[in-house]
């Protein structure tokens, strides 16, 4: 194909990794966002093994692993007992690990990316829907005509029209400075059953900064939102005390409501991720809770499709319905994963804690189901690299 005009709907990790691919194969690439000055959203996130490729494909790569913690292992306790203790080393001795970081570094490397190669950052445009190729913005204001627009909007696109209701839980999240007595190569959680879990993950440090940080994160619902903002913060501390008193160094960081934001999830995928002039990537394709940890890494993995797809094809509808075909599979398998898994680790089921807890559990430790765990946090059952034609080095 001639080199292509696209509009990409959305600055964040999905649409800045689409940007910098695209312009790596000389297409012209305008990101639209309604931020004036484009920033990321969130706290911690751990990069797979696959979404590491995907960086190292952009060119951001090295970057980002200077930046970011290297993790081993995701370890759970339920009261003393062991239920999560996946370690990434089980799928061999030379298998890559995940990485923690801090979404404003992701953010970063990838924005960088994007501008050194040569793409254009429009902000202050607030899209409320796209048209024949061109974006439509609030007030009424229309873009010129692209080949292509690509929704990165994420899990409220008004582009993918999906209902938009949360799952029942959230959670609390604050980037704290690292301190106290944690594994720093390790996610750690604390769990009650499945209604409370308490996490701490190491993310690295922010570019420019010599700090190194810690993600804390606390389940909760939203219906019980409301309530956690009107009482006084130290009973809510001493309730984490309760379930994980090595919190303490973290917590004492936290003097206000306002220091910890809260995430809502969803679980929706859209039947049909392309049309002739879209191509929605990331969350306004599919969306899932955080449990298995691969909502950035798909949406890497999408942007890395798509730019394969448009690149090996002979016109856009080809590349298009390659792109899909490409990335299906893997999609379905983590959308059912994800299904399974959620109500195991957030959720007010007694019963399903308890087989979380004697009969899940043991069984995740006989021979085969340690390596077979690790290739699922990896991002790598249903081999999507090998889908999309790339190999891991």
């Amino acid at each position: 194909m001639k080199p292509l005009d696209i509009a990409i709907a959305g600055c964040g990790v999905a649409g800045l990794a689409c940007a910098a691919l695209l312009r790596q194969q000389g297409a012209r690439v305008v990101v639209y966002d309604r931020l004036e000055t484009p920033r990321p959203l969130g706290s911690g996130i751990i990069l797979q093994p696959v979404g590491l490729h995907v960086l190292d494909a952009i060119g951001a790569g090295a970057a980002i692993r200077d930046l970011g913690a290297p993790i081993e292992r995701l370890y759970g306790l339920s009261g003393e007992r062991v239920v999560l203790d996946v370690r990434y080393k089980a799928r061999g001795r030379r298998a890559p690990c995940g990485l923690g970081v801090h979404r404003g570094a992701l953010f970063q490397v990838l924005y960088d990316a994007a501008l050194a190669g040569g793409a254009e950052i429009a902000g202050g445009r607030d899209i409320v829907a796209a048209h024949d190729g061109r974006l439509e913005f609030a007030g009424g204001a229309r873009s010129a005509r692209f080949d292509l627009v690509i929704d990165a909007l994420g899990v409220r696109s008004p582009l993918s029209r999906l209902p938009q209701a949360p799952l029942p839980f959230g959670a609390l999240w604050a980037s704290l400075d690292w301190a106290g007595k944690f594994d720093p190569a390790a996610l750690e959680q604390r769990y009650v059953a499945a209604r409370k879990m308490a996490g701490v993950l190491p993310i690295g440090r922010l570019k420019g900064e010599g700090r190194q940080q810690a993600a804390f994160f606390w389940s909760l619902k939203h219906v019980d939102r409301q309530a956690w903002s009107a009482a006084p913060l130290d009973a809510w501390k001493d309730e984490v005390r309760s379930l994980w008193p090595a919190t303490e160094p973290l917590l004492k960081q936290i003097r206000s409501h306002d220091d910890l934001v809260f995430a809502s999830y969803a679980h929706r995928t859209m039947r049909e991720p392309v049309s002739r002039h879209c191509a929605h990537v990331g969350d306004s394709w599919h969306c899932a809770s955080p449990q298995l940890g691969q909502g950035a890494n798909m949406a890497l993995l999408d942007a890395f499709a798509l730019a394969r797809a448009l690149e090996t094809q002979s016109n856009l509808d080809a590349a298009l319905g390659e792109y899909a075909r490409m990335r299906l599979w893997h999609i379905r398998l983590y959308q059912a994963a994800s299904w399974m898994f959620t109500p195991a680790y957030q959720s007010d089921s007694a019963t399903i804690a308890w087989l979380r807890d004697f009969i899940v559990a043991p069984l995740s430790r006989v021979p085969l189901a340690p390596a077979l765990l690790a290739a699922l946090v990896a991002g790598e059952i249903g081999a999507p690299l090998g889908a999309i034609g790339s190999v891991t080095s």
